[in-house]
């Protein structure tokens, strides 16, 4: 897509909301572009409020998602994305994140009263006035929902798994042992509250790492700083994940787009 295209803004991230929501994000498109829209392997679960080109608005809780997609694009006027904290999608939506692994679901269909009560109290809010409602109720739902030590492991677990200046993910037996628990409990920890095992996160981080940093490495380069054995290791993984080589990707040699699929549940 172009910047004529889709327009983003970062959203300010109310104090109330920094231990659950990592980031709020408004999104708007301006016309439908002829290039496919590419979803990226992506670790996070997120609430999606949309508003598309007829009007129909909608509260989505959209899973992480283990490979890339590419999708025809679809107008919309505007979308707002609030990316969840690791550990919070079980409090919040009633439901462990691995429930949710590939899936778009219409909030107001989860299980559970809370979900629906907040689809009610947020659908048909502008983009500011969804944050301020949910700085407002959000955290004294969160707070008695929510395991403190269970959260706590989970980040720290992300922490250990996650790529960042001067660290790379280790081994799952040393993470687990430098948390204190078992590969077995570290995994069920990560179903919980991310929805993948610790491997297919760090994955997903490492192969989002390449895509971030192409244009500034070689591919060698690439491949040491992203973690890899190797070039041939990253381009395997690269493949694996985005369906094409890095090459092929950032030339623009696409898999073909399929069309945009209605979110799983009935329509409201």
């Amino acid at each position: 897509m172009t910047n004529a295209e889709v327009s983003e803004r970062e959203l300010t991230l109310p104090d109330e909301l920094r231990p659950w929501i990592a980031r709020i994000a408004d999104l708007s498109v301006s016309s439908v572009p002829a290039a496919p829209f590419v979803h990226l392997p992506d670790a996070d679960t997120k609430l999606v409020v949309r508003v598309e080109g007829n009007g129909r608005r909608s509260v989505l809780v959209v899973g992480p998602r283990v490979r890339a997609t590419y999708h025809a694009a679809k107008l919309l006027v505007s979308c707002v994305e609030l990316r969840l904290a690791p550990g919070t999608t079980p409090p919040l939506l009633g439901v462990p994140a691995v429930d949710l692994v590939g899936r778009a679901v219409p909030l107001g269909e989860l299980p559970g009263r809370a979900a629906r009560q907040l689809a009610a109290e947020i659908k048909d809010l502008e983009s500011e006035a969804a944050v301020a409602r949910l700085a407002e109720v959000l955290p004294e739902r969160l707070a008695t929902a929510a395991d403190p030590s269970r959260t706590g492991l989970v980040r720290a677990g992300v922490d250990a798994m996650s790529i960042r200046t001067g660290h790379l993910p280790g081994p799952v037996p040393d993470v687990a042992r430098e948390l204190a628990v078992s590969e077995r409990q570290l995994r069920n920890l990560f179903a919980e509250g991310v929805g993948l095992s610790p491997k297919h996160y760090a994955r997903i981080n490492r192969v989002r790492a390449v895509v971030a940093h192409a244009t500034e490495l070689s591919w060698a380069e690439l491949a040491t700083v992203t973690g890899y054995y190797d070039q041939s290791h990253m381009t395997s993984d690269f493949r694996a994940l985005m369906g094409v080589p890095p090459r092929s990707y950032f030339t623009g040699r696409l898999p073909e787009a399929m069309p945009c699929r209605a979110p799983q549940g009935n329509s409201q």
